[in-house]
């Protein structure tokens, strides 16, 4: 016999059609969110390994001063590797930003057309899409530089540059203003050679099991048989790697939010029920009486927020694969040079995003409407839901004037409701802090940089690859000899120091840079002792007197050093001392060093001999960067922390209207205009959602700090401190308050619809 309690269901809906209907769109669009991120990052993930065979990528590549010839590249060979001829030119644009010009490539590292066609003719040029999106070029555009004019055929990705690494050791990619292009072979073959760079990419014939041994052996065989620049096995290479370990670091967070929110919602669920219980109470008494089990109204209350939520997630996971999947790779896609994928189906999504709403709905629901429905039939039919008697109502002083009196019982009859609301509205303005803060994080990390250069270049020496192996020959005692002249500089602002780069023993993410720097340094003014950078102290609180545990990368010998002090620095994880005592402590000559603090360019020293030049413009590559590929993740993060604002305190404040609906009514039957009700019932709700704004704002920030740091630890090399502004604590303080007038517009229309008759409903 089917259950006459399931008849209830579509009239529940029609009354509360508004609750389920807001209920229904956030869960909709939270889960839809979430589906769209998890399915385009597997999707992603998945062409990015996939591009590795399908595009032929590189196994290494090498750089050498000339071009080789045939019987080099046949002796190379015999190593166990296939050669292919790589080489770029750089050529610098009238608008300063640079571009690396490869050959069509057609063995090895193949281009994926994105939009348009590769060049035909020696006319056209294809770039990369990100550096194009970047700098507003499309198809039809043409680029010039001083000695070339050439139009833009097509938008492509090249699976070596998924990231646009200009330089291995660069601490971040440049997609702004530097990028990568294909050009027809005759017409590189035309190009100037003034400033080609002769780049040999291998594969291997057969893949070795352990590459670094492989690349070890393979480097020795170069050393003898060419005089090598550059080489990089495709392990080390920051444009293939960085997005492949980067990929799929958010999705923690992202599914945070979505189970967060599942939970709030749930618990909105609760109140709301068991507000209808009391609103029903005669009635569940009498089924109870009836000889309708708890079991079967616990089954028939939890029915529509389950059908509700399922509905939610059916359709949140259609858009999930449909729209939201296209936004959430489009924010892949501004911030690296990805090649095209296919959409996968994905279980975990479906696990995620269905199946762990569902059962979380499930259990916070049982769990409230099992202690609800705990109660004897004779209590609900007496309207007595309390569990324990209260011995007294708190009293209100009679100075009190009664209208304040009235406002102060409504809050404390309703406290469930404001501390649901208290909490999921500490969430929200937790995102929406969080979303509107980034322009300000960035901001102030690139003006702090910018403030604290102690030089405004640093040219860090690069030793050519030929002198990094340990094989010794008379070739490469000239080869020393001509380095260590062509090393020297007549700039008389130049300041010689030595670096040395270790690993912390606890952290393999940063690598600490330990500067030397001569005594009396006018750059760096440091007493004797250790001083640590203040990106490095704050990171990791450091103080004075502090021991530091490190290590070498691969050697792992370990050093000890006591810190002396702090040196205000935030540009990167470092460490400061005298010169001869560090190029002691790492057993390195007397007059060893690295490379050059100076006020002026240095132009005298041959650019193949500088490994990296650090000045304004590489180290806010870091917050340029992140303008452009956090962007769209801020206004994500602001719309979604609104919505969630508006739809939880519509449903708590409709929640606490409708439960004093019959007072309401009795208050118009004396004579008060809708107008004295709304100031009563809707004032209180807006003095505690005022007073919930102005509190979480602070609570916010204290918790989302801790949350941050530790999120910079394990995320990013380097040090981004959380700041801000005093304008964006204001934005969120007037976001939540236009938010919250906006559900009091909607509350006040339904306190007008109140009729007077339903004071005399349920009269006893």
């Amino acid at each position: 016999m089917k259950n006459p309690l399931n008849k209830r269901f579509i009239r529940e809906l029609k009354e509360d059609w508004s609750k389920y209907l807001v209920i229904f769109l956030l869960m909709t669009g939270m889960i839809g969110l979430v589906s769209g991120f998890i399915v385009a990052d597997e999707s992603m993930i998945k062409a990015y390994n996939e591009s590795f065979e399908k595009y032929t990528i590189e196994d290494g590549h090498f750089n050498v001063d000339k071009k080789l010839n045939n019987q080099s590249l046949i002796n190379i060979s015999k190593a166990g590797v296939r050669l292919y001829d790589h080489s770029y030119v750089e050529e610098t644009l009238i608008n300063g930003n640079k571009l690396r010009i490869f050959a069509t490539p057609q063995s090895v590292n193949k281009v994926c057309v994105m939009k348009g066609r590769l060049p035909q003719n020696d006319k056209e040029i294809a770039i990369d899409r990100m550096y194009a999106v970047n700098n507003k070029l499309s198809i039809g555009d043409t680029i010039k530089s001083q000695n070339h004019s050439l139009k833009i055929c097509g938008l492509v990705a090249l699976p070596d540059y998924s990231a646009l690494f200009e330089n291995n050791s660069d601490t971040m990619f440049d997609a702004i203003k530097f990028g990568v292009a294909v050009v027809q072979p005759s017409l590189f073959n035309q190009w100037d050679t003034t400033h080609m760079t002769y780049s040999y990419s291998w594969l291997y014939t057969n893949k070795p099991k352990n590459e670094e041994k492989k690349s070890e052996s393979f480097l020795k065989l170069l050393n003898k048989e060419v005089h090598l620049e550059e080489y990089i096995p495709q392990y080390e290479n920051q444009a293939i790697h960085f997005t492949g370990d980067d990929m799929g670091s958010d999705g923690v967070m992202v599914r945070l939010l979505l189970y967060i929110m599942i939970v709030i919602i749930a618990f909105v669920f609760a109140v709301t029920m068991t507000n209808t219980i009391q609103k029903e109470s005669n009635v569940i008494g009498t089924l109870l009486a009836s000889g309708y089990t708890k079991k079967e109204l616990i089954s028939h209350y939890m029915t529509l927020p389950i059908i509700v939520t399922l509905i939610s997630a059916l359709i949140g996971n259609i858009l999930g694969y449909t729209y939201f999947r296209t936004t959430m790779a489009n924010l892949y896609y501004a911030s690296y040079s990805l090649t095209t994928y296919q959409t996968v189906w994905s279980a975990s999504a479906f696990i995620q995003t269905t199946i762990i709403p569902v059962i979380l709905m499930f259990i916070i629901n049982l769990f409230i409407l099992n202690r609800q429905l705990s109660l004897s039939p004779l209590k609900f039919l007496r309207r007595d839901l309390k569990r324990h008697k209260q011995s007294h109502v708190m009293p209100l002083s009679t100075r009190i004037p009664f209208i304040t009196r009235f406002r102060t019982r409504i809050i404390l009859q309703n406290k469930a409701h404001y501390l649901v609301m208290f909490i999921g509205l500490m969430f929200a303005n937790m995102i929406l802090l969080f979303g509107l803060a980034m322009p300000d994080i960035i901001n102030s990390y690139g003006t702090n940089i910018k403030q604290n250069m102690f030089a405004d270049y640093q040219y860090i020496l690069k030793v050519p690859a030929s002198l990094q192996s340990s094989e010794k020959s008379f070739s490469n005692m000239i080869e020393a000899y001509t380095f260590t002249k062509g090393i020297e500089t007549e700039e008389k602002t130049a300041e010689k120091f030595s670096a040395y780069s270790l690993k912390m023993e606890d952290n393999t993410l940063d690598t600490v840079t330990v500067y030397g720097v001569k005594k009396n340094s006018r750059y760096v003014s440091i007493n004797d002792g250790v001083y640590v950078s203040s990106a490095y102290a704050n990171k990791y609180h450091i103080h004075k007197g502090d021991v530091l545990h490190l290590k070498t990368e691969y050697t792992n010998k370990k050093y000890t050093l006591k810190v002396s002090g702090e040196y205000n620095y935030p540009g990167a994880i470092a460490i400061f001392m005298n010169q001869k005592k560090m190029n002691q402590l790492f057993d390195l000559d007397d007059d060893y060093f690295s490379g050059y603090f100076s006020k002026n360019p240095i132009t005298d020293i041959n650019e193949k001999y500088i490994g990296t030049t650090i000045d304004y413009d590489s180290l806010s590559k870091v917050s340029r960067q992140l303008n452009v590929s956090m962007g769209g993740m801020a206004y994500l993060l602001c719309g979604m922390a609104v919505i969630m604002f508006i739809v939880l305190i519509y449903l708590l404040t409709k929640t606490i209207i409708e439960k004093n609906a019959q007072s309401i009514s009795m208050t118009k039957i004396l004579g008060y205009t809708n107008h004295e009700v709304s100031s009563i019932y809707i004032v209180s709700t807006s003095i505690i959602v005022s007073l919930f704004i102005l509190l979480t704002v602070p609570l916010d920030y204290a918790i989302l700090k801790p949350i941050f740091e530790a999120m910079m630890k394990e995320e990013m090399a380097g040090w981004m401190p959380l700041t801000v502004s005093n304008l964006t604590f204001l934005k969120t303080i007037v976001i939540g308050f236009i938010s919250y007038f906006i559900v009091m517009l909607i509350e006040y229309q339904k306190i007008k619809k109140i009729p007077m008759q339903d004071a005399l409903k349920n009269v006893e």
